[in-house]
């Protein structure tokens, strides 16, 4: 019998103490022996590795497309706020992640401009009512055949312009949330409030006290988080291959050890000329999980599913390009006998490994945990 280095744990630790006690390695040794292409494995060693015998079992495979993407939420569930006209920012009490409702108040913005508007429009409203009144005086006249039609006109003119006018500002006004019952009275006020669009937590904060702003730039950005979806890229050629309601795995790079669940939701219908790609838009299975916007994903999607026989993957031995199964042979009273022998392997996905040639391991028991040297990688 002739005894061969076998990668168990065991042996590779007491390997590592060899050259102080050589006597406890030729002890082990006599656990794990080979004679004539069978290998042989004491029932101690077998019980003490933890080692387990298998059969060929039907498991589920999926052919998959690998993408990437983001955590994204529906533009209705976005907000970009800005000011309605330039000012300068008078109040802006909210932090990145601070919760807010729909109307609360965001922050307010002064201008001595916006007295400026107030009064135009206080003016006009004054002035409405002489041109409303001479208005109606030349219609009354011009009707009588008294004024002429040109002052009757003229009169009307005046009036109209001036009605198109006071609405203008007063419209402008109420989007600036000014109280116009408030400007009537002659109360000014060059201070503005800008309220909350949406319910959601604030993303961005772009601006801070005391900074000007126009009405242009974006002060803060908001976030409702309750309809949280992925955005995913997957390339031109996979497109005939991604339907509707197809399951998908996905995981943050930063915290790869977790995997979550999603559905294809909708597919993109355009091509993105530069780079070939077609946008997947995917519902998440829990949107409750802690995701923030915008994180990046590394996603799967099963296009097909199939029934394979297959051995977990770690029954698999990876020797010379080759790779192995140990078949159990017979088992004594003292140990287990096996034979390696030579699988054809498939698919595969994160336990399981498709085996082709499986009718020459049919109702075979195999070592299905304690390979001397187990498959680590197989494409």
């Amino acid at each position: 019998m002739k005894n061969i280095k076998i990668y168990i744990l065991q042996l590779v630790l007491i390997g590592s103490f060899s050259a102080c006690n050589s006597t406890k390695e030729k002890e082990v040794v006599k656990d794990v022996a080979t004679e004539k292409g069978v290998i042989s494995v004491s029932k101690e060693q077998f019980k003490s590795s933890k080692m387990e015998l298998v059969k060929l079992s039907k498991q589920e495979f999926s052919t998959s497309i690998k993408t990437n993407g983001f955590v994204d939420v529906p533009p209705a569930n976005k907000a970009k706020v800005s000011a309605i006209i330039g000012g300068y920012i008078k109040k802006s009490p909210l932090l990145i992640g601070d919760k807010v409702k729909k109307g609360q108040l965001l922050l307010t913005i002064e201008n001595p401009a916006f007295i400026d508007i107030q009064q135009e429009f206080l003016e006009v409203s004054e002035k409405l009512n002489y041109l409303k009144s001479e208005y109606e005086r030349q219609k009354t006249l011009f009707n009588e055949n008294i004024t002429s039609k040109k002052k009757y006109l003229e009169a009307e003119s005046n009036y109209k312009s001036t009605v198109a006018i006071s609405r203008g500002l007063e419209q402008k006004l109420k989007l600036m949330r000014i109280n116009i019952t408030n400007v009537k009275s002659g109360n000014f006020t060059s201070i503005i409030p800008i309220y909350s669009p949406i319910n959601g937590v604030v993303s961005k904060v772009n601006a801070s006290k005391g900074k000007f702003v126009d009405a242009t730039d974006v002060i803060l950005e908001i976030n409702n988080t309750k309809h949280k979806h992925l955005e995913l890229v997957i390339f031109e050629k996979d497109v005939l291959n991604v339907k509707e309601k197809q399951s998908i795995k996905f995981s943050i790079p930063e915290n790869s050890e977790n995997t979550y669940n999603a559905s294809v939701y909708l597919i993109g219908n355009e091509i993105n000329e530069d780079t070939r790609t077609v946008r997947v838009h995917a519902h998440l299975e829990d949107e409750n999980q802690p995701f923030l916007v915008g994180m990046f994903v590394e996603a799967e999607i099963m296009i097909e599913k199939s029934i394979k026989w297959a051995l977990p993957i770690e029954a698999i031995l990876h020797e010379d390009n080759k790779f192995f199964a140990f078949v159990l042979k017979n088992k004594t009273d003292k140990a287990f006998n096996f034979e390696k022998k030579e699988v054809i392997l498939g698919v595969k996905n994160e336990e399981w490994i498709e085996v082709e040639n499986y009718s020459q391991f049919n109702e075979l028991e195999i070592l299905g945990k304690g390979v001397f040297s187990p498959l680590e990688n197989v494409e």
